[in-house]
C-alpha cells in the first residue's frame, strides 16, 4: 500500500513514518518545516518528503492519506484530496487500527515530562528484554531513532492530548485505549486548543473513561488536578507516587538526582544511579520503573536499566562541552518546564553561571497565555537572553520587568549570539530553550564559541 502522510516531519507523523516503512508500505510525506532531528530520521529511512503541500504530491494517487494535525481547510493538498474524494485517516486513528488494537499498550501522558518519561519505559522493556515497539516525539538515544516495530506484545506510546485531526477534534491520545497509561501531570496548555484548564481536563476524562477495568493508571498523589479527573470517573486500578499515603516515592537524593533511592510501601527497594539530572527527571524515572514493574520487569532490572539510559534529543541534551562551558539544547517552552529545566541545571552547574537562551515559540507562548508567569520561570538564570520574534502577539519586555538587567530581549537571533559569545566565561552554563529551530542559533552559538 501507497501511504502518503501530511505533515510527515512532526515527530509524531513521521514515527507513524517510520512505524508503515517497517509493515511494508510505500510512504511518501508533504511538509513545510523541515528540521532535525525528524528531518534526519526520514532521510535515513529513504523516505520521499516533498516540501510545501501543493496536490501535485498527491499524484499518483496514494492508497490512503495521513492527515497531520497542523493541517486544516484551506490547505491545497487537504482540498485536492477532499475534492478528489481520496481515502484519508488520522495518524493515531491508522495507527490503532493497524498496531495497536492487538497489542498492551503503555502510554504516557500529562502536561510536561511526556517524551522522557516514555523514552525511559522503552529503554527500560528493552534492556529487560521484552522488544517493545514504541512511539516517542523526539529521538530517543539509546535506540538512535523515534520510532519501531517489532513483534512483542507491548507497545509504549508517548500520549498526547493535543487534537487529533481538522475533521477529528478529541486528542489524539483517546484512540490509543492503553492497558497501562501514565499520567504525569496536568496544567494548562496548548491554549489554541483549550480555553482553559477545564476543557484539557474533560480530555484526559475521556481517555480515562475508555479504560477496561483489567487496565493500570499511575500517577502522582500530589497532583490535585490530576485528582480531579479520576474524581469524575474512574473504573480502572490506579497506583500513585509522589505526596502523601503515595505508595512509591524517592529518597536519598543527591542534589542533582543523578544517585536516589526508591521507596515502595516504606520500604527501599531500589537505588539509581545514572547520567541524566533533574529532580524532575528523576520523577519521570520513578513513573517508568512503576509502570514496568506493571509488565514483569522488577525494580531491579529497571534500575540496571537506568544506568545505561542516554535520554533522548532536545531534553536538556548537550551539544557543546569545550574549554569549561557547555550548551545544552532542551525543548522546553511552558512556564513549568523552563523552571525545572533550569533547576536541574541550577543543581549540576555547581560554581558556574547558567545563562538562558528562549524563543516563546509554542501556540500558546506567541498568543501570550503565559505571558504574567513566564518570568517567575528563570529565577534560576544569571542571565536570560529572550528572542522577540516579529509574530508573536505581545511585547516580551513588558513582563520582564522584575528580572532587572539579568534579562535583555532581542529581535534578531545574531545579536544575541553576539552579545552571548562575548559574555561566556569558562564553566558557564548556556540553555538554549525552544520547541523549533530557533533560527539556527545552535550552530552559530557553538561557530562563535569555538573561536575562543
Amino acid at each position: 500500500m501507497h501511504i502518503h502522510i501530511l505533515g510527515i516531519c512532526g515527530t509524531f507523523m513521521g514515527g507513524l513514518a517510520q512505524i508503515a516503512k517497517a509493515l511494508g508500505h510505500e510512504v511518501t510525506g508533504s511538509d513545510q518545516n523541515m528540521y532535525p532531528p525528524m528531518s534526519d530520521e526520514l532521510v535515513k529511512l529513504n523516505i520521499d518528503v516533498m516540501n510545501g503541500y501543493e496536490p501535485e504530491h498527491l499524484n499518483p494517487q496514494p492508497d490512503l492519506v495521513l492527515v497531520g494535525n497542523t493541517l486544516s481547510r484551506g490547505n491545497p493538498a487537504i482540498e485536492y484530496m477532499l475534492n478528489q474524494r481520496l481515502s484519508f485517516m488520522s495518524g493515531p486513528e491508522w495507527l490503532f487500527r493497524e498496531v495497536l488494537h492487538k497489542r498492551h499498550v503503555l502510554a504516557v501522558a500529562g502536561t510536561h515530562g511526556k517524551t522522557t518519561t516514555t523514552t525511559i519505559l522503552s529503554w527500560v522493556l528493552e534492556f529487560a528484554g521484552l522488544n517493545p515497539s514504541f512511539l516517542i516525539g523526539g529521538v530517543a538515544e539509546n535506540f538512535a531513532k523515534s520510532a519501531s516495530y517489532t513483534n512483542s506484545e507491548y507497545f509504549v506510546i508517548e500520549a498526547d492530548e493535543y487534537d487529533t485531526a481538522f475533521f477529528d477534534k478529541r486528542s489524539k491520545f483517546v484512540h490509543y485505549r492503553p492497558n497501562t497509561l501514565v499520567i504525569n501531570n496536568i496544567e494548562h496548555d496548548h491554549a489554541d486548543i483549550f480555553h482553559d484548564l477545564a476543557a484539557i481536563r474533560h480530555e484526559f476524562h475521556n481517555l480515562v473513561r475508555i479504560l477496561p477495568e483489567t487496565a493500570k493508571i499511575i500517577y502522582p498523589a500530589s497532583d490535585e488536578e490530576i485528582e480531579r479527573v479520576l474524581n469524575m470517573g474512574c473504573w480502572a486500578a490506579s497506583e500513585t507516587f509522589l505526596g502523601v499515603d503515595a505508595e512509591w516515592s524517592i529518597v536519598d537524593a543527591s542534589c542533582d538526582y543523578q544517585d536516589f533511592s526508591i521507596i515502595h510501601n516504606g520500604k527501599t527497594v531500589g537505588k539509581v544511579s545514572w547520567q541524566t539530572i533533574g529532580e524532575h527527571n528523576a520523577h519521570n524515572a520513578l513513573a517508568a520503573i512503576i509502570a514496568a514493574k506493571n509488565v514483569g520487569v522488577s525494580v531491579e532490572k529497571a534500575c540496571q536499566a537506568l544506568s545505561e539510559f542516554k535520554s533522548v534529543k532536545r531534553r536538556l541534551e548537550c551539544i557543546f562541552d569545550s574549554n569549561d562551558i557547555r550548551i545544552y539544547d532542551d525543548f522546553a517552552h511552558h512556564p513549568t518546564a523552563i523552571m525545572k529545566s533550569l533547576q536541574a541545571i541550577k543543581s549540576h552547574a555547581k560554581n558556574g553561571r547558567v545563562i538562558a537562551i528562549m524563543e516563546p515559540r509554542s501556540n500558546t507562548m506567541r498568543m501570550g497565555v503565559h505571558a504574567e508567569t513566564l518570568s517567575t520561570s528563570f529565577a534560576d538564570a544569571d542571565r536570560i537572553f529572550l528572542y522577540q520574534a516579529k509574530d508573536l502577539k505581545w511585547n516580551i519586555a513588558d513582563h520582564m520587568n522584575e528580572l532587572g538587567d539579568r534579562c535583555r530581549v532581542f529581535e534578531d537571533v545574531d545579536k544575541i549570539v553576539e552579545l552571548v559569545g562575548k559574555e561566556t566565561q569558562p564553566h558557564d552554563y548556556i540553555v538554549i530553550m525552544s520547541n523549533g529551530a530557533f533560527g539556527g542559533i545552535y550552530q552559530k552559538l557553538i561557530k562563535r564559541l569555538n573561536k575562543l
